[in-house]
């Protein structure tokens, strides 16, 4: 073989070998968590969806990682968050603080897993087709704190045997309001009381509403669940104690910042749940055929020392039906 040919077959076949191949790193799923509330006021919730993940095999920061995006309050804001949640190509979309997360991620994408956590019923407001069968790609865990109106107003009652008229504040831009109105008016009338909707969808008109309400003839207090108040739960709560209004509350944080009872699910376990569901749909399940998650646990809240400032004498059969008392 001539010394020219040789060359350019051992070329050839130097070309040929293969290379050694580079081992890849494993691509870190993102998880986009979407909320209506703010940092602060969701904080003990986003530990325990956190905590839902390790659970399951996923630390945030190891092998997962975590996307936030907070709407303070303003549902307006939710749509384009959801949107660039999207064009991050998230991995998986956990909308919480109400139903606007859900739908505003539902109007996002139809093919990215969406886990949420709702305070209604999720059929009720189409998030998903049914709770056992959940179908396309959303499912989640709802505890219904804004369907325990009825048990609430019964609560005060128990409270305030002597309360006729009860103010209710609600948001009006919650999407729901009007059924739950409906529901808290029909309710007080069956326990012989007068329900009166106070509404407020700003710093500024919650102050007001509570000006209002010194100067009218109210005995107490409830408060709608919704997400915007829950980041105004420290402004609500010092509120109620500087006119003395009797309230309960649509959640335990409520009470843990001073106000005077709450009976609602637990929403921190809501959250774990959820960060279980993220998890396994990480590991290959199907939104689908993961069962919506429902309640099976409600806690009533008491705190004394509120009480005792309001001159409120709680009844015995009362303490002894609380789930925690604060001294």
């Amino acid at each position: 073989m001539r010394r020219r040919e040789f060359i350019r077959v051992l070329g050839g076949a130097a070309v040929s070998w293969p290379l050694p191949t580079l081992a890849q790193e494993p691509v870190t799923p993102t998880i986009g968590f979407i909320s209506s509330g703010t940092p602060d006021t969701f904080e003990d919730m986003a530990a325990a969806f956190r905590q839902g993940l390790k659970e399951i095999g996923y630390i945030d920061g190891l092998n997962v990682a975590i996307e936030y995006r907070w709407a303070d309050g303003q549902y307006d804001r939710l749509p384009a968050q959801a949107d660039e949640l999207v064009k991050r190509r998230v991995a998986l979309i956990f909308a919480s603080g109400g139903v606007g997360p859900t739908r505003a991620a539902k109007a996002a994408t139809t093919t990215v897993p969406i886990v949420f956590t709702a305070a209604y019923d999720p059929v009720a407001f189409g998030l998903v087709g049914s709770l056992n069968r959940p179908e396309g790609n959303v499912t989640g865990v709802t505890f219904f704190a804004g369907m325990l109106g009825a048990k609430r107003l019964e609560l005060l009652r128990d409270l305030l045997p002597k309360a006729t008229v009860v103010a209710m504040l609600a948001n009006p831009d919650n999407p729901n309001i009007d059924n739950e109105a409906a529901d808290a008016r029909a309710a007080a009338r069956a326990l012989g009381m007068q329900l009166q909707v106070v509404t407020a969808s700003t710093d500024g008109e919650i102050d007001a509403t509570f000006a209002r309400l010194a100067g009218q003839t109210t005995d107490a207090l409830f408060v709608h669940a919704d997400p915007f108040f829950q980041t105004r739960s420290n402004q609500i709560v010092a509120l109620a104690a500087r006119y003395a209004v009797p309230t309960i509350y649509p959640n335990r944080a409520f009470t843990t910042a001073g106000g005077l009872l709450s009976y609602a699910t637990s929403q921190t376990d809501a959250y774990r749940q959820a960060g279980i569901y993220a998890g396994r749909i990480l590991k290959g399940a199907k939104p689908a055929d993961l069962p919506v998650v429902q309640p099976t646990k409600f806690d009533l809240v008491i705190n004394l020392k509120t009480a005792k400032a309001l001159g409120i004498d709680v009844p015995p059969t009362l303490l002894a039906r609380a789930d925690e008392v604060i001294e």
